[in-house]
This record gives C-alpha cells, sequence and structure tokens, in this order.
C-alpha cells in the first residue's frame, strides 16, 4: 500500500492526522499548563497591611510609646479630678497639693461627687398676711407653712413638677445670698429677690387658702424655720433639733399683685 494512503476514518488532530501535535500545544512536555490544566486556582495576592501593621518596627515603636504615654496622662488625670471630687480620704489628704496643683485652676469643677456634704436641716419657708375684709377690718393671718405644702404635693407622686419642687426653695436661697444678717437687701438683686419672694406667697394664698375671697391682702410676712436633722441612734454626735426662725419685716402688696395675683 502506498504510504501516502490513510484509513477514512483515521482520526485527526488538531493539525493533522492521529497522533500528531502542534508544537508547544496543549500537552507538550514542558509547556506552561493553565489553571484548567493544574485544576489549582490562581495565587492569591497579599492584604495590604493597615494601621500600625502597615508601619515599619521602628516606627511602630514610637506609635506604641505614644499611644501608652496618652494612655497614661489620660488615667492620671482622671484619678487626680477624681479625687478633687471625692470625700476626703487618705489618699485625697497626703496628695493634697498635687491634686490641686493638677486640677486648679484649668480643671476646677463646681459640683461634688456623692454629695460629701449633704443637707443636714429642715429648712421650711411659711407665710402670713394681713387681709382687709369688706367691712374695712384688717385681719392677720395664721402662718402658713407652704414648703410643708410642696412637700405633701410631692409625697408619693412619681412625677412631680419642677414648681413644685424647687420654685420656693430657690427663690428663699436667692434672697438668703442677696440680704444681709438684718435681713436687708443689698443692691439691685436684693430688692429682685423680694419682689420674686413675695409674688410667690401671694400667688400661694390667693390659690391655696383663698384669701383674694376673703379681702384684699395689703401685707405679708415671711419667715423661714430651720431645724437641724438628728443624728442616727448609733452616733455619738449631739446636735440641737430646737426651731430657728429667721423672721422677716412686713411687706407691702403692690397693687397689681392684689388685683391679679403674681404674674
Amino acid at each position: 500500500m502506498d504510504a501516502y494512503d490513510e484509513e477514512p476514518a483515521a482520526r485527526s488532530g488538531p493539525d493533522g492526522p492521529a497522533g500528531a501535535r502542534r508544537a508547544g500545544g496543549p500537552g507538550t512536555p514542558g509547556e506552561d499548563s493553565g489553571p484548567e490544566a493544574t485544576g489549582g486556582g490562581a495565587a492569591p495576592e497579599p492584604t495590604p497591611r493597615a494601621g500600625l501593621a502597615a508601619l515599619s518596627p521602628r516606627y511602630r515603636l514610637v506609635a506604641g510609646g505614644a499611644l501608652a504615654v496618652v494612655a497614661a496622662v489620660a488615667a492620671v488625670h482622671l484619678g487626680m479630678v477624681f479625687l478633687s471630687l471625692a470625700p476626703a480620704n487618705t489618699v485625697s489628704k497626703r496628695h493634697a497639693k498635687a491634686v490641686e496643683g493638677w486640677v486648679y485652676p484649668e480643671f476646677e469643677q463646681n459640683w461634688k461627687l456623692f454629695a460629701p456634704n449633704p443637707l443636714q436641716q429642715n429648712v421650711a419657708v411659711q407665710v402670713r398676711a394681713q387681709v382687709r375684709g369688706g367691712d374695712g377690718e384688717v385681719r392677720t393671718t395664721g402662718w402658713t407653712d407652704l414648703s410643708a405644702e410642696d412637700g405633701a404635693a410631692i409625697d408619693g407622686n412619681l412625677l412631680p413638677s419642677h414648681t413644685q419642687q424647687n420654685e420656693l426653695r430657690r427663690a428663699w436661697d436667692f434672697l438668703g445670698t442677696t440680704h444681709g444678717t438684718d435681713n436687708r437687701p443689698v443692691g439691685v438683686r436684693g430688692a429682685l429677690s423680694e419682689q420674686y419672694v413675695r409674688r410667690i406667697v401671694v400667688l400661694r394664698l390667693r390659690r391655696d387658702e383663698g384669701l383674694d375671697r376673703a379681702g384684699t391682702i395689703e401685707r405679708v410676712q415671711v419667715r423661714s424655720r430651720t431645724v437641724n436633722v438628728p443624728p442616727p441612734e448609733w452616733s455619738r454626735e449631739k446636735v440641737s433639733t430646737n426651731p430657728a426662725y429667721r423672721v422677716l419685716p412686713w411687706w407691702t402688696v403692690t397693687g397689681d399683685e392684689t388685683e391679679a395675683g403674681a404674674r
């Protein structure tokens, strides 16, 4: 048979008869096989570093040292402020100068932590009035304890109003800081505090006591009744529980307060 004759059914390769392969084609020894040929995935690229890990060891050490210094300063600052606000203790007494030198004046606080000096007195504001009746006769009422009325309104009330809790108390504190020991006002703020307290008590008398129906309120007098809170039974402290009074002079009620109440 001629060498050029081939079987009609002979399979042909990609480039020719069976068994013939294109040089450098797939399967050729030494060729670079693709991922499909090897059956493995592509090698993942390295994830870029971020934060401190991206720095060199030298700069990483510097950054770590800076963070440590900031954390130490913050801890010292919080400790100093805490000691300046906390009740007096062994540590704060021993290092009082250092604490004051750190806190004052830049970090001074005007409030105390844990209320180290709670109020130890019960202060009640009371008022009485001179009322002119329809027959022209002037009568003086008894003392009305306005603080007791506020306390009764707050007791058992889950949501007491700001007025019930603070209006009368803050007004009396304002008056006390703007008056001398002789109960005379000091400056313009003293006169303003008198007007503020007078308007509050007149409004309360007209509303709670109904004195506007009994006549015209001409003058009012305000006093405070202060009693020390008795110490607990286990305490050896001795305090007087006798009430102390601070009585202010009579105030004349102005026309707008008399006719329309405190506005």
